[in-house]
């Protein structure tokens, strides 16, 4: 899989995490990650589902 290929897998899983909506046609890689970003505040998505991490070992940008 390619760089382009995990984008798109990326910004589709995250849109379908966010909205109950189909995404927006003819956008694909960044510009629907782009799109996805503005559904929601950055804080109300959290992709980090591991039974090995805690919390306080996961740093996140302020």
């Amino acid at each position: 899989m390619d760089r382009e290929q995990r984008l798109q897998k990326e910004a589709l899983g995250l849109w379908k995490a966010l909205s109950s909506e189909p995404p927006p046609r003819g956008l694909k890689g960044a510009r629907l990650l782009d799109a996805a970003m503005g559904l929601k505040p950055p804080v109300d998505y959290d992709r980090m589902y591991s039974p090995h991490l805690r919390d306080s070992l996961v740093t996140r940008p302020k």
